[in-house]
């Protein structure tokens, strides 16, 4: 067994909760996008309400943009992408240097010198309003709704930005595009969702994730949300998704005995310290209101799907996609192989195994607009 296998399943799968760098592998593109024009800004929201009728006094969104708006001859921004990240971590995910590189870089598929690109942290996350922050448990419960929510008023309202040339988003951010396309059809050229189903979080998918909520919520040191010190649940929590997300076959060569198991889990544990049991039980429990198979065959918009087939939250043997792509008007969708190489769902996290697709998504919203 070498260290170096066991370091990089480890740095990948607690990169998914705990926001770290990944490990970079070969990319395309050689040059790194002009930081020149790398800004992170704040928006706040006052006396926010979300679905359910909470309210928040004040409601703080922190989003990143690279590269600089264009403006058509109506004076409006029609360069503008917007990506979306994953469950329990931030924008900071998709500004590491494998994304700049893969995807952002010149000649790349989103090339920075040629789009404006957003990069919110959504509610519940990174530097945006969240639990942690100080109200634990009496945060308001938002759901992917109002994540959508309030990513569309950040576009529309603080950018002022009428139509977005595509939405890219990975794991919960594809499903966050699933419910753009859905809601604000005619707002958009295309969106690519890696990673997500447009069916309800259910089965597996649905199960791990009450595990890992039941799992701190069962400790006694969670004392409902008001705990002063990480709950020992909270480790067990991270171990079941720490599993989940990675890809089968990886694990089958990285983890080849007890001994290997044993540094998993004790550097999952480690890194655990990072994450606020509360953050990671909103976020969990947000997925709840996702469910958009009902109106799939509304959806005007192009939309490109990508799935792994190592992708053990997203099972290929459901078949969702051969069942429900053709219910979209202008859909198509892509599954790649995995291999011991790979990383299942965390594939997601290195882009530069998968850019070829999003190169192939930019041609075709392209062609779609003419």
């Amino acid at each position: 067994m070498k260290a170096i296998s066991v370091r990089s399943i480890l740095l990948g799968s607690c990169a998914v909760l705990c926001g770290f760098a990944l490990p970079t592998l070969s990319v395309q593109a050689a040059e790194s996008p002009d930081l020149k024009t790398l800004k992170e800004s704040d928006v706040w929201f006052d006396d926010y309400r979300f679905r359910d009728g909470e309210m928040l006094n004040r409601l703080h969104i922190h989003y990143t943009t690279l590269g600089s708006p264009h403006y058509n001859k109506s004076g409006e921004i029609d360069n503008a992408i917007l990506l979306l990240h994953w469950t329990g971590n931030s924008g900071a995910s998709l500004t590491t240097p494998t994304y700049m590189r893969s995807l952002y870089s010149p000649g790349a598929p989103l090339d920075s010198g040629r789009y404006f690109l957003i990069i919110p942290d959504n509610v519940g996350h990174g530097h945006s309003s969240k639990p942690s922050d100080g109200l634990k448990a009496k945060f308001p419960q938002y759901g992917y709704g109002d994540i959508v929510d309030i990513q569309h008023r950040l576009v529309t309202e603080t950018l002022g930005i009428k139509h977005l040339h595509a939405i890219l988003g990975m794991s919960m951010g594809g499903m966050n595009a699933w419910q753009w396309a859905e809601a604000y059809p005619g707002q958009m050229d295309g969106v690519m969702s890696v990673v997500a189903l447009p069916v309800k979080v259910s089965g597996r998918n649905k199960l791990w994730r009450q595990i890992a909520i039941n799992d701190i919520q069962s400790d006694p040191e969670w004392a409902d949300g008001n705990y002063t010190s990480p709950p020992v649940g909270l480790k067990r929590a991270t171990e079941v998704i720490a599993m989940m997300i990675d890809g089968v076959p990886h694990l089958q060569k990285t983890i080849p005995n007890q001994e290997a198991a044993q540094i998993f889990i004790d550097a999952n544990d480690r890194r655990g310290g990072s994450i606020d049991a509360n953050d990671l039980l909103y976020s969990l429990k947000s997925s709840g209101d996702y469910d958009p198979e009902p109106n799939l065959s509304s959806i005007t918009t192009k939309v490109f799907v990508l799935d792994f087939d190592d992708d053990e939250f997203n099972p290929v043997s459901l078949h969702v996609l051969d069942r429900l792509m053709p219910k979209v008007q202008h859909g198509s969708f892509v599954i790649q192989a995995g291999t011991e190489n790979s990383f299942g769902h965390l594939t997601m996290a290195h882009p530069e195994l998968w850019v070829s697709h999003v190169a192939t998504f930019m041609r075709e919203i392209d062609t779609h607009e003419k």
